[in-house]
């Protein structure tokens, strides 16, 4: 046991092998052996030596708990959650059977259960420092922050040099954005273990928010010199070396985290989005596909539709229907809402396109589309031959960077919309639409908008110009009460679709927009629209660069940050820019 407790398990083994050919029916020495070979990684010899202890002494409620660990560890849950049980009902006190009852039923997603089990063990034992811990993580997994924190500094008050439960609250205080105390934590646990490979990836991953790139490399490269076979730190390696623009070497780290584990969803989908960004399209699109796998970075799991018809793969559409369901935010159902029509070119005897509730009297009418509805009225929508997600058309259809569907414009405003709005605009010309922040919801979002209107300033400058703010949401308090010196129409506080945005900028001359949904609904209409796109994390569909798109050919711009953090550069060409298209329409 001294040995065992050192470290030394094979040590340890040897000597209570020579007790068990004397003794081979002692429960104690079986017990030990069977924690020595489990240590060692022998877990057939493991299980062996405790289920003999177990026919020695059947209410040894220790290797009752013992294996119920095992057989969890091989995921055979129900016989674990059986020897657990049978530990308490011998000993009803015994903690360590009560918090590993616990980690089991959470595995098993059943957290009330664990919850219980947890609070059980520590109010056995109130020293219970890994109780404390492993209630601190089903806390934080159901976002109960707060109670969560207390668990974690309770047991750390036990414990004050339990490396893990460090890291855990460094996790937590992430979640909380509480960023700088996250990274307090992290270097407390790495203090105490410094070979804490996770918490050295946890710590880049914390840094890579913090835009400390080279620390961020750092960190992981030392997680990886601790485990060259960790798959989630190559991964987020590839992804910070995308953000520095070192491709071939992101596209080699997603590669050897696809090589440990070949089922890695989002080294599949990371890689994917790596290939789509630098226009290898036919590489990406299959690898894409990857994003209805697990979870994706923003941890949001995507939601398969449950129709009783089968999901599309590419086969022959003649004569058939298909649904077209939407996926992910607005912006990206106008871009690729196009593919409709090519879906009836392909000999689709019927099409339904599923949309989101903002966007239907927009797409009413749309080119190709049989019918439109809601998620809610898909439920009740007849069935069809064949379904499919629409970002994944482009990959069925075999789209590339010179077979993009370009009929533009394929969205159109409404007569009755065009003239609701027409008397709502500046009677001058030119007329330009703002619209400088998107939503919060999107993962770069702190990236792709601007900071306030404030930045925006420069353009105020450019005689001749009347400006129309777009901004709904996020933003639309500083359109509605601009500055003095920013003259503004603000329009987007009475906005209630995108339809009527549609009938808003087909009466501009300009579209002036952050990465955003009404970016891509100006280049839909056929409007010329400039688009600001920040220096990291740009979006896949812009490339990695060039200033203009191949999805809104002929009327979208492209204006690339040149600084992270620093708009001014980029407002400034823009000025110059619109400076120059006030001069072109006077002349």
């Amino acid at each position: 046991m001294l040995l065992f407790s050192r470290g030394q398990p094979r040590e340890a083994l040897a000597i209570v092998a020579a007790l068990l050919e004397r003794e081979p029916a002692n429960a104690d020495a079986l017990n030990i052996a069977g924690a020595c070979a489990r240590r060692l990684g022998q877990l057939d010899a493991a299980e062996a030596y405790w289920r003999r202890a177990l026919k020695e002494d059947p209410d040894f409620a220790d290797v009752h708990s013992n294996l119920g660990n095992l057989l969890r560890v091989t995921r055979r849950f129900p016989e674990a959650e059986e020897r657990y049980r049978r530990a308490l009902a011998i000993q009803p006190d015994h903690a360590e059977a009560q918090n590993n009852l616990g980690v089991l039923l959470q595995e098993m997603e059943r957290p009330g259960e664990a919850e219980a089990a947890y609070r059980q063990a520590i109010a056995i034992r109130p020293d219970h420092a890994n109780a404390h811990n492993n209630l601190g993580n089903l806390l934080r997994v159901a976002k109960r922050y707060s109670a969560a924190e207390t668990a974690y500094r309770q047991a750390l008050a036990i414990r004050p040099d339990h490396a893990e439960v460090h890291h855990n609250l460094g996790i937590l205080l992430r979640d909380a954005d509480r960023l700088f105390e996250a990274e307090a934590a992290y270097r407390r646990a790495l203090t105490i273990r410094p070979d804490y490979a996770e918490a050295h990836n946890h710590l880049g991953h914390l840094l890579q928010e913090l835009k400390r790139f080279p620390e961020a490399e750092a960190s992981y490269q030392q997680a990886l010199a601790l485990r060259p076979d960790y798959a989630e730190a190559h991964n987020n390696l590839g992804y910070l070396l995308r953000k520095m623009n070192r491709f071939a070497e992101a596209e080699a780290a997603y590669r050897q985290a696809l090589a440990i584990r070949p089922d890695y969803a989002e080294a599949r989908w990371s890689l994917g989005l790596l290939l789509l960004y630098t226009g290898r399209w036919p590489e990406g699109w299959p690898l894409y596909e990857a994003r209805h796998q697990g979870e994706n970075r923003s941890g949001a799991h995507l939601i398969q539709p449950t129709f009783a018809y089968p999901q599309w793969q590419g086969e022959s559409l003649e004569g058939r229907s298909i649904l077209v369901h939407w996926e992910q935010g607005l912006g990206d159902q106008i871009q690729f809402v196009r593919y409709l029509s090519d879906l009836k070119a392909r000999g689709a005897r019927h099409v339904t396109l599923v949309c989101s509730p903002r966007l239907r009297s927009l797409f009413e009418g749309i080119d190709g589309a049989d019918a439109v509805l809601t998620t809610d009225e898909a439920a009740n929508a007849p069935a069809h031959d064949v379904w499919a997600f629409m970002l994944s058309l482009p990959l069925h259809l075999g789209t590339t960077l010179d077979t993009v569907p370009t009929r533009i414009p394929y969205l159109r405003p409404t007569a009755e919309r065009l003239y609701t709005w027409e008397s709502r605009l500046p009677t001058a010309r030119p007329r330009i639409g703002l619209a400088w922040k998107g939503g919060t919801a999107y993962a770069n979002d702190r990236n792709r908008s601007l900071t306030s209107l404030k930045e925006l300033a420069p353009l105020w400058d450019v005689p001749g110009t009347h400006f129309v703010s777009l901004q709904k949401g996020q933003g639309e308090d500083e359109g509605a009460t601009p500055p003095p010196d920013q003259p503004l129409t603000h329009l987007g506080s009475d906005v209630e679709s995108f339809a009527d945005d549609a009938a808003i900028i087909a009466q501009l001359d300009l579209v002036i927009s952050v990465d955003t949904a009404i970016a891509h609904l100006a280049g839909a209409l056929g409007k010329p629209c400039w688009i600001l796109l920040p220096s990291v994390d740009t979006d896949w569909r812009w490339l990695d660069e060039g200033t203009d798109s191949p999805w809104y050919p002929g009327t979208t711009r492209l204006f690339r940050q040149s600084h992270l953090d620093d708009w001014a550069p980029t407002i400034g060409e823009v000025a110059e820019a619109l400076r120059r298209f006030c001069q072109d329409r006077a002349a």
